[in-house]
Order: structure tokens, then sequence, then C-alpha cells
């Protein structure tokens, strides 16, 4: 067995070990922190009383209500809050096992039925969104590195450092404001997957909704990561073209362009797959920044409107996603690069 299979087996069987230290740790303090399915059932309680009979005479009974032992035990029982933390968390790892993630809060349906609901939609932006990064800042990268200290090079840094000055959800807000539905121009929506009609529109018409409501978005994900990839591609290409190898190429008589985008190119992007374990986990599980910003119903808004609602099954289960793809993405970030640069040999 080789040295790199070794490696690859050595990091995947470390992956259930991470996994249940992380999910430990979330799950124990989802458990302690105040303000919890309980809190909130006794708290609508007291409103539903307080609604009843008026806030002025019943304020003192509402809030000296206490809910019966008996019916305390059965919420925590209901809640699956009737176990002591590591049980607790045992009896959810056995369901994570059996892909039962338990029943929202909120929604009250399966976790795993409201997740796959959103899984879609954050994918396809994730997707969009990466793959438009690479088509825009490699090509951008290559074309400054080719035309260094000139003043194409200089134009487009500006713009570069203008767009890094610029966060993903606030380019979004910007173009909303100047472009979206209300504004003189209107010629986008104000956010969302898909119009509210869609089912009812011809084919052509269902893809020129689709993309009217993408554009924005995908846009901020672009400028997300649009200044570190395009300077990361610049730096590492101009670092080849002076490496020994690139001259030597030279003085054997190769086109400058067959020098340029078979050998250098290749080392070149070897700096960019190092975050491809980070972008995975933004493709899969959304950016809820972006998603509130723009009112798009996927996984990155559903864990925050969870957060604020205290939806513990639902967090657990969003972060149980999250946690896979990112230590699975690192692993796949590894292979990419060895398969890039052979020279590199995790086992040795």
């Amino acid at each position: 067995m080789s040295g790199m299979t070794t490696y690859f087996i050595r990091r995947l069987l470390l992956i259930p070990l991470t996994f249940i230290a992380i999910t430990f740790l979330v799950y124990s303090v989802l458990r302690v922190v105040p303000g919890g399915p309980i809190e909130q059932a006794q708290l609508q309680i007291k409103m539903s009383m307080m609604g009843e009979g008026g806030a002025s005479g019943m304020m003192n009974e509402a809030a000296e209500l206490q809910i019966p032992a008996a019916a305390m035990e059965e919420l925590k029982k209901y809640y699956r809050l009737d176990k002591s933390i590591p049980v607790g968390y045992a009896h959810w790892l056995w369901g994570i096992v059996r892909l039962d993630f338990g029943r929202s809060y909120v929604y009250s349906q399966p976790v795993l039925e409201v997740i796959m609901s959103k899984f879609h939609i954050s994918l396809y932006f994730g997707l969009i969104g990466y793959f438009s990064s690479w088509l825009v800042c490699v090509p951008l990268g290559v074309s400054k590195a080719v035309r260094h200290k000139s003043g194409y090079d200089t134009a487009t840094s500006i713009v570069v450092f203008i767009g890094y000055s610029i966060p993903g959800f606030v380019a979004c807000l910007i173009l909303m404001v100047l472009f979206g539905g209300g504004s003189y121009l209107d010629w986008f929506p104000l956010g969302g997957f898909r119009s509210e009609n869609w089912t009812e529109l011809t084919f052509w018409g269902k893809i020129f909704d689709q993309l009217h409501h993408t554009a924005i978005p995908v846009f901020g994900y672009l400028m997300g990561g649009f200044a570190t990839m395009t300077m990361l591609m610049k730096n590492s290409l101009l670092d080849n073209l002076g490496a020994d190898y690139v001259r030597t190429a030279f003085a054997k008589g190769l086109s400058e362009r067959r020098v340029l985008f078979v050998h250098a190119m290749r080392n070149s992007l070897i700096p960019l797959t190092v975050g491809i374990g980070h972008a995975l986990g933004l493709l899969f599980a959304g950016s809820f920044l972006i998603e509130k910003t723009c009112n798009i119903p996927g996984m990155g808004l559903l864990g925050y409107t969870s957060i604020i609602q205290r939806d513990y099954p639902v967090i657990l289960g969003t972060m149980v996603f999250l946690v896979m793809i990112r230590l699975t993405g690192n692993i796949f970030s590894d292979a990419i690069w060895a398969m890039i640069d052979p020279r590199i040999r995790f086992g040795k």
C-alpha cells in the first residue's frame, strides 16, 4: 500500500471522530443555553393567558404561572430532553445513523424533509456562483499576469480592489436598490427563487424567470471571492513564469501559448485548489447573508432562522450536512492538489 493511499485512509478514518467531537460539543451547548423549546412553550402559555384575560388583569398571574410537574415531564419527553446530555446525544446520533434527524419544532415536519426542500436551492446558486468565479477570475488573473505593470493591469487592479472592499451581500443590496423591482429601472425582482406563477409559465418563460432571479445573487457569490482568486491566480502565474522550467521550455523553442497554458498554468492552479474545501461548504450550505438579503429560501437562510427561532433539531441537522461537507471537502482538496502536482506525496 502506497504512502498516498495510507494518508487518505487515515484521513477518512478521522472523519467519524472529528464529527462526533464537533456535534457533541454543539449538542451540549444547545441543551444548556436558555430559550429552548420548554421555555418557549411556557412563554406561549403565558402570552395566551395574557391575551385572554387582558394585559392589565392577568399580568401578575401570567408571570407567576407554573406548569405542573407532570406536564413539564411530558414536554421534556416530547422534545427528547428527559435524558442526560450524553444519553440524549447517543440517541440523537443513532437517529442520524438511521437518517432520522428528528422533527422540527417550527415546521412540525421531519428535519430531513425540511432540509431537502431547501438543499437544491443553495446548491443551484452555489454551483453557478462557484463556477462563475472560476470562469471570470482565472482568465482575468492570467491576463493581468501576462500584461503585468501595463495600463490594463493597473485599471483592472482598481476594479479588483474596489470589489474586494464590497462584501457580496452589500453588492446584492446595491443592485437591488438600483435595478430591483420598485426602482426606476426595475430590471430584476427583489429576491426570491422563482416567481409565484412559475408553474404557469412556458418552458422558455421558466428559463427566463429563473435566470432573472439568479443574476443578482450569483453576482454576490462572485464578489465574495473575486479579488482573492484573481490576485492569487495572477501572483501564482507570475511566480511560475519566472521559474527555471519555464525558461527551459522557452529555450527549447516551445511557443509562448504552449508554455503558458500547458506548463505554467497547471502549477499556477495549485494555490486555488487549497480553498476548495471551504468553497464546498459554501456551495452546499449556502451563504446566509446573501440568502437573507435576496430572500432566497435556501440552506443558509434556514440555518439562520432556525437559530433565531431556537429550532434545535433543524440547527443540528444543518450542522450535520455542513460538518460532513467540510470534512470531506478538505480531503477532496488534497486529492485534487495531488492530481495537479505529481510532486506532492502526502504519505512521505
